[in-house]
């Protein structure tokens, strides 16, 4: 297999599309590095494993010896990418992209390599624009051109209101890829509009068309919607490791599978499809792969040791195995007569409701440091120091102090 064919299939390797693979393969075959661009719009702090699916993807063009850019849309994070959005998204402050944009660009090494890394900020092009320069931009394409957008087709079908200036997104992050003249766009599946805008207007500006590679949404931990901070099924690679082990602990032994795909760079493809006959045979349990892959998550983004001391308290808290004390201690302000067991449940997040908690104090199913514990009508006081778990995936080690 020629090199060329061979950086071929890894880049293809679990994308989900190539426009046009015709075009990358050409390009690979030129034997330059390509300029490869994936753009990150700053609409909240911190970047969570979500994120993580692109820059994978980027870190394997890097060690093909390709240059990535990874650019920080600062600019069209006041704007607001309406994707997915069944509403007009209210824009962001200056400050609060700019603030945002600052703990990306910090973060994003944790996968790059800083060395190979060009980190771009869009408001570098588009500060300089006069409004004279943003009509003519807007001028490339009709409203008819737009309304083919899903998400805004639907969102007109349905009368819901479309504000002007979201029109101006696909614009804008396709004009992105004539300032940087990118070979390569990535983005998510949900993002091929808009990628294929970059192409269209690259073409109209006297540059060769990029290639667009598009990537599968990674759902989040609910294993139903794709991750997102909005909807609180996340895990931030900034997390400490314990949680990143046992929030990824919490996924589905199917979703598991798609997560390693995506995630993983020790479990590599013939390894996961021999697992998959093991696990199918009863050879395995799905939840030790899962915790190799929670380990793994770990040591990314924190270290080794970091990784082995959450597993342990993982296995400490769900499984009796260890000491507790491993766990992370987070202090909870409680009122200073205390809470009965199911609100300290609820006010530690480990259940939607005190109606919920009570339940499952029925069902035996709540633990405190590893002992079944029964009585409803007990109250915690400030002071209290210990390990509440329900079942065997929300847990917390917790100290209660006065308010």
């Amino acid at each position: 297999m020629s090199d060329h064919q061979h950086a071929l299939d890894l880049i293809a390797r679990c994308s989900d599309e190539i426009l046009k693979r015709d075009e990358l393969a050409a390009r690979l075959k030129e034997g330059r590095p390509l300029r490869v661009k994936a753009g990150f719009d700053p609409t909240a702090p911190d970047l969570h494993i979500g994120h993580t699916v692109l820059l994978n993807k980027m870190r394997q063009f890097q060690d093909l010896g390709h240059q990535v850019i990874f650019l920080i849309g600062d600019f069209t994070g006041m704007i607001g990418d309406p994707t997915g959005k069944n509403a007009t998204r209210k824009p962001l402050t200056r400050d609060d992209v700019l603030a945002n944009a600052q703990t990306y660009a910090d973060q994003v090494f944790k996968v790059l390599d800083r060395e190979r890394t060009e980190v771009r900020f869009n408001s570098e092009w588009f500060g300089a624009m006069t409004a004279a320069d943003m009509i003519r931009l807007a001028a490339q394409h009709t409203v008819a051109r737009m309304l083919e957008r899903d998400d805004f087709a639907k969102r007109y079908a349905a009368q819901q209101p479309i504000a002007i200036h979201e029109f101006l997104y696909p614009l804008v992050q396709g004009y992105d890829s004539v300032a940087l003249k990118a070979d390569v766009e990535l983005g998510g599946t949900d993002q091929k509009f808009n990628l294929l805008m970059g192409r269209g207007l690259q073409e109209a500006h006297g540059q060769a068309p990029q290639v667009v590679l598009t990537m599968p949404l990674l759902e989040g931990l609910d294993g139903v919607n794709k991750m997102s901070k909005s909807l609180g099924n996340y895990i931030g690679i900034n997390e400490p490791a314990i949680d990143i082990v046992t929030k990824a602990m919490k996924i589905g032994d199917d979703l598991m599978w798609k997560w390693i795909d995506l995630l993983s760079f020790e479990i590599g493809v013939d390894e996961a499809n021999a697992l998959r006959v093991e696990v199918a045979a009863g050879g395995v349990n799905p939840r030790d792969i899962k915790l190799r892959l929670a380990r793994e998550l770990a040591a990314r983004f924190h270290d080794a040791g970091a990784a082995e001391q959450a597993v342990a308290g993982w296995h400490a808290a769900v499984r009796g195995e260890g000491d507790l004390s491993s766990l992370p201690l987070q202090e909870l302000v409680v009122p200073v007569d205390g809470l009965r067991i199911a609100a300290l449940l609820v006010a530690a997040g480990l259940m939607p409701s005190n109606s919920e908690a009570s339940r499952k104090l029925k069902e035996r199913a709540v633990r405190i440091d590893g002992e079944v514990f029964e009585d409803g009508a007990r109250v915690f006081a400030p002071g209290f120091e210990g390990v509440l778990a329900v079942g065997k995936r929300n847990f917390a080690r917790l100290r209660l102090v006065s308010a």
